[in-house]
């Protein structure tokens, strides 16, 4: 499964993810250019490349993966990570997550952790 971590998502979460996980396809939005640019830019981007995309921003992002799906856009998937879990459980529930599914399942869909 490809990842894509929002540019303010926590580094200590992905730093973790590619600790256990050290060939995760994981990369974050200033690896790949876009750290100026805006959340539809964003999520163009990330389903152009289906990328599953980890965010905290449950205010903006999740509102404009809606529309995208509303306007018959591809939108590869977004799991939303409260930033008051401890870090352990959240790279858990990620890694699990991973474990579990596959891309294609993403498609269109929002995901909110804790998992519990």
């Amino acid at each position: 499964m490809k990842l894509l971590a929002d540019e303010n998502f926590r580094g200590a979460i992905v730093r973790g993810l590619l600790r256990r996980r050290p060939d995760l396809d994981l990369v974050r939005v200033p690896d790949v250019g876009l750290m100026e640019a805006d959340d539809p830019t964003i999520l163009a981007w990330a389903a152009t490349e289906g990328r599953l995309v980890l965010t905290h921003d449950a205010a903006t992002f999740i509102g404009f993966a809606y529309q995208r799906v509303h306007a018959g856009l591809p939108m590869p998937g977004i799991v939303e990570v409260r930033q008051d879990l401890p870090i352990g459980q959240v790279i858990d529930d990620l890694l699990l997550l991973i474990d579990v599914s596959h891309e294609e399942e993403w498609e269109s869909r929002v995901l909110h952790l804790p998992l519990r």
